[in-house]
């Protein structure tokens, strides 16, 4: 569900694929509220403005730092997360407005 794509079932399908992994369906979940997830990281810019590092959200998961940019991208292709760049780190958050429309969606489509 790319920002630019509407809320058919195709969309839709990319939504599920990539909340279907746990680890992702578990950083969108960490990613609704930064302050408590990654409160013992400092932050290197306000994590509800630009949102969280992509080396915080590797650091927390334990996974390699390969994976998790993958599964990274796979969630922003999907709408759910946007990346921001502050200096050469990488930080993401969740796309409120585009969950909403999922939300949306899934109510009248299912």
């Amino acid at each position: 569900m790319a920002a630019t794509a509407g809320s058919g079932t195709d969309d839709l399908i990319e939504v599920f694929k990539a909340l279907g992994n746990p680890a992702r369906l578990q950083i969108m979940q960490w990613l609704k509220d930064p302050d408590a997830h990654f409160g013992e990281y400092a932050p290197i810019a306000d994590r509800q403005s630009v949102g969280v590092c992509v080396t915080h959200i590797q650091a927390k998961s334990g996974l390699a730092q390969s994976t998790v940019s993958s599964y990274m991208s796979t969630l922003e292709r999907a709408g759910l997360v946007r990346p921001t760049r502050v200096g050469k780190w990488t930080h993401y958050r969740r796309d409120e407005q585009r969950l909403a429309q999922v939300a949306q969606a899934i109510s009248t489509n299912l």
